[in-house]
């Protein structure tokens, strides 16, 4: 091969790389493969409850821009929940600035998430899907701050942020 031909292979795989998409993504878990769930629906459902980002990210395993998330800059007391089901992932407290431009936290709620192997790009990572619907959040690393050293770096759009509520409010 010569280095045209190199080069050439890997602008085209740019925007995969940058994206998070890859062939073969959408066999993964939770796009209702071989694993069962609790929610389950058909793809043309998850369409109907489902922003156009929420479904390419939670259907179709797909990464949101980096610093595009709102949540990334939420600092507030309350919980983050899985945007297709609802169910309660992280709190607050576990939250920090990694500096990736996505969500982090150190640790996720007792019985929150599930994770799979995904080696649909340039390495092996570990997936991390909601447990009860199966959607896709994002990926943990082992590089994270003390308590827990683990940085799960969540995509803001596959979550929905619930605050705190006051009393007196």
């Amino acid at each position: 091969m010569n280095r045209y031909v190199v080069l050439t292979a890997a602008i085209a795989l740019l925007p995969i790389a940058l994206t998070g998409c890859a062939a073969g993504a959408d066999e993964r878990v939770g796009d209702q493969g071989t694993t069962k769930f609790e929610v389950t629906k058909t793809e043309a459902e998850w369409r109907k409850v489902l922003t156009p980002v929420q479904f390419r990210i939670l259907r179709k395993h797909d990464t949101e821009r980096a610093g595009s998330s709102p949540l990334d800059n939420e600092h507030r007391p309350g919980t983050f929940h899985c945007a297709a089901c609802d169910l309660a992932l992280y709190s607050s407290t576990t939250k920090f600035d990694s500096g990736t431009g996505w969500p982090s936290f150190t640790a996720p709620l007792e019985n929150a998430i599930g994770t799979a192997v995904d080696s649909s790009l340039f390495g092996v990572r570990t997936e991390v899907h909601c447990r009860r619907c199966g959607g896709h959040l994002g990926h943990v690393f082992d590089d994270g701050p003390k308590p827990t050293g683990m940085r799960y770096c969540m995509n803001g759009g596959a979550m929905i942020f619930k605050p705190t509520s006051s009393p007196g409010l």
